[in-house]
């Protein structure tokens, strides 16, 4: 056999020797994965957002007005207790209690939601400059200080009765001074993170502050972040429930379970469905939308993406 038939030369390929042989890694795949692993989560997941739909659409559909009194001179329509034809019965004028409680469901879904995105939005924006930047560091915690050491809820009450009664009067009270604990919250994440080596070099090599920021820390809080939304919105939730309860919040001309529990924790001794309802469906909410954030915040740590 000839010398020349011996050897094969392999063909040189630039792209072919940067192919690296382990698999693709999606973070947003994985994170997915990681989430729909567990049947519980699924299960719970099911239950959040048929609830949250169903509060949502049901009210646009049933024509409930808290301020309007049904007409009815017929006292056999008055505390009815559930059944096939009044799913969670009746009141002490005859409402439909199912109305009342989903319509106060959808208030409280809003207001919990829009509080919730504006505090993050704000506060993880500040929270972020306010970690990297040591000068904003020395003025922002003498304002966090001052605010820190006013009772959350006397602060809402006090707002309450100055701007009134109305949802957005209460999602003015619920972001007023809320943002500033999700700011300092991701403020002591991100001085946790910012020094590490490859920031320093990124600095050293001249990219900007706000780069650094959104490429550099801001990936590595997703679940922090995550923790924390799964933890406002039923806080939020309880607050609006308390203060509507006190009179405050969402006031009368807006339909609210605060202020149903209020008002029927006189019957809770002949008709103790009328308190016990509410109170149920609050809580299913505010647990179910707490299960799940704690969940997704678990999948999102990419330390479970295994």
């Amino acid at each position: 056999m000839d010398k020349e038939n011996l050897f094969e030369f392999a063909a040189f390929d630039k792209l072919e020797s940067e192919h690296i042989a382990a698999p693709r890694y999606s973070y947003w795949k994985s994170v997915w994965r990681t989430f729909f692993k567990s049947k519980f989560t699924v299960a719970v997941s099911i239950v959040m957002i048929a609830l949250v739909l169903f509060a949502l659409i049901q009210p646009l559909t049933s024509g409930y007005d808290p301020t309007v009194a049904p007409n009815i001179n017929d006292a056999s329509k008055k505390f009815l207790s559930p059944s096939s034809e009044q799913l969670f019965g009746t009141d002490n004028i005859g409402n439909s209690v199912f109305d009342a409680v989903w319509a106060g469901a959808r208030n409280s879904i809003i207001v919990s939601f829009v509080s919730t995105a504006i505090n993050m939005l704000i506060g993880v924006l500040v929270g972020a400059l306010w970690g990297f930047s040591k000068k904003m560091d020395k003025w922002m915690i003498e304002v966090y200080n001052v605010i820190a050491n006013i009772p959350f809820l006397l602060l809402a009450m006090i707002l309450s009765y100055v701007l009134g009664a109305g949802m957005r009067s209460l999602i003015i009270t619920m972001t007023c001074t809320s943002w500033i604990y999700v700011a300092y919250f991701i403020r002591t994440q991100v001085m946790i993170i910012r020094d590490r080596e490859y920031n320093l070099a990124s600095k050293c090599l001249g990219t900007g502050t706000g780069t650094i920021i959104t490429k550099n820390i801001l990936p590595y809080l997703v679940s922090v972040i995550m923790t924390y939304i799964s933890r406002e919105i039923p806080n939020i939730i309880s607050y609006e429930v308390f203060l509507s309860y006190l009179g405050l919040g969402l006031g009368t001309t807006n339909a609210s379970l605060g202020r149903m529990i209020s008002m029927y924790t006189s019957f809770m001794s002949g008709y103790p469905h009328l308190f016990w309802i509410p109170v149920s469906v609050v809580a299913l909410i505010a647990i179910s939308l707490y299960i799940v954030g704690q969940k997704l915040a678990d999948a999102t740590d990419p330390r479970t993406h295994m």
